[in-house]
């Protein structure tokens, strides 16, 4: 197991990223099997060329046609889902190409080929901007019925309401994927803002912290040099009283950066919630926990603990669902804090412990707790124990949730 969850790489390594140009040949590969399995309104267009009813000549350009038409769907919807559409004088072309090849397909070749005009409406769905595509749209299916006066009208009228249908529907896809761009892209402007906010926060505690201390060094300084000469007894108390402050300053910012660097479990557990569900894990969690009585160097502990139990199950273990139990328990040393993390993937390429584990280990040892992690029956679990403050817990609060809302 690794050090730091995350959750944004543990989501775009399993999931195709909505919206955005492939990054690698397996999302390309993915991609495109998710449109060509739509393709299957062509088994009627396939199905009469196969079936002989045209000279060689027409079922030769029939398949060129067939070609020509896939290639331009294709290339205008894997290029253009879910993107603002560019203006650009090729994308309408290509359109207009699609359905000039619906209509002189239909018109040569029977019937059987109406189902292309399904496809004209998805990219008119999928490129143009929706004021466009709610005329484009209906004017497919128009189009259509009056292709099939030429000798399809009923196939044409069972079809018309697909065409429409569709092509609406695709238009939704569109907005949902660009809904979900915009969505990816705001939260990542928020991050950003919270981490300057926090740097800033950082600044004014840390100015608050020294300013006093360093203009109270600079002053003593500047009277130890001035008492040198003359009063060097005077000029060594300055030089002691320096020695002091700085000793104070010393404490005073290694408590603030320790302050900032220790995980709380409140935070965690909303973290966690977030890299579960971006994993796409059923994620079981508590609520907001009660950490009265916790010493901050357990709830750490406890929190660390945490983060590392997520990073391996949106990362490594392959799960579908992970259970997160915060209970108070009374053990023979006292009562502890246990934090239980349960999924039902693999945990990993192996059951050593590695260094994500010894770390671990250490850490909670270090608080006065125990770590213990391996498989179970369905999957992998974790499960870390800090002490709590005070005394022993009543024998009847032997097994009592935490932030459980009870």
């Amino acid at each position: 197991m690794t050090e730091d969850p995350l959750p944004d790489e543990a989501r775009t390594d399993r999931l195709v990223r909505m919206g955005e140009s492939p990054r690698n040949v397996r999302e390309a590969l993915r991609k495109s099997a998710w449109i060509v399995i739509w393709l299957v309104f062509l088994s009627s267009p396939v199905h009469d060329l196969a079936s002989g009813n045209h000279t060689p000549a027409a079922t030769a350009a029939g398949w060129l046609g067939l070609a020509a038409f896939v290639a331009i769907y294709l290339t205008l919807v894997f290029r253009n889902m879910g993107r603002a559409f560019a203006g650009t004088l090729a994308v309408s072309s290509l359109v207009l190409t699609l359905g000039a090849l619906a209509v002189v397909l239909c018109l040569t070749l029977g019937p059987p080929w109406l189902g292309l005009f399904v496809y004209v409406s998805v990219a008119c769905g999928t490129t143009f901007p929706l004021r466009v595509s709610y005329w484009t749209i209906p004017l497919t299916a128009v189009v259509m019925l009056l292709v099939g006066l030429h000798g399809g009208e009923r196939d044409a009228r069972n079809l018309v309401l697909l065409v429409v249908l569709i092509g609406f529907a695709m238009t939704g896809v569109r907005q949902l994927v660009r809904t979900t761009v915009e969505l990816r892209k705001a939260r990542a402007t928020v991050a950003q803002l919270a981490a300057n906010e926090e740097r800033l926060r950082l600044a004014r505690d840390l100015h608050d912290l020294l300013g006093h201390s360093l203009s109270l060094i600079t002053l003593k300084s500047e009277l130890a040099g001035r008492m040198l000469p003359d009063h060097p007894g005077k000029a060594a108390q300055q030089v002691a009283d320096i020695e002091q402050v700085s000793r104070q300053a010393l404490v005073d910012v290694r408590e603030a950066v320790t302050g900032y660097r220790r995980p709380r479990l409140a935070g965690e557990l909303a973290g966690a919630q977030v890299a579960l569900t971006a994993a796409g894990v059923i994620a079981d969690l508590p609520a907001e926990p009660d950490v009265e009585g916790v010493p901050e160097e357990s709830e750490s502990a406890l929190a660390w603990a945490l983060r590392e139990a997520i990073t391996n199950v949106v990362r490594h273990s392959g799960a579908r669902r992970c259970v997160v139990t915060l209970v108070r328990r009374q053990t023979l040393d006292g009562p502890v804090l246990e934090l239980s993390v349960e999924d039902d993937g693999s945990g990993g390429s192996s059951g050593a412990a590695g260094n994500g584990l010894t770390g671990l280990t250490e850490r909670l040892e270090q608080a006065g707790g125990s770590l213990e992690a391996g498989r179970v029956r369905h999957g992998f679990r974790l499960v870390a124990r800090a002490p709590l403050a005070g005394g022993r817990a009543p024998v009847g609060a032997a097994d009592d949730p935490v932030g459980s809302g009870a």
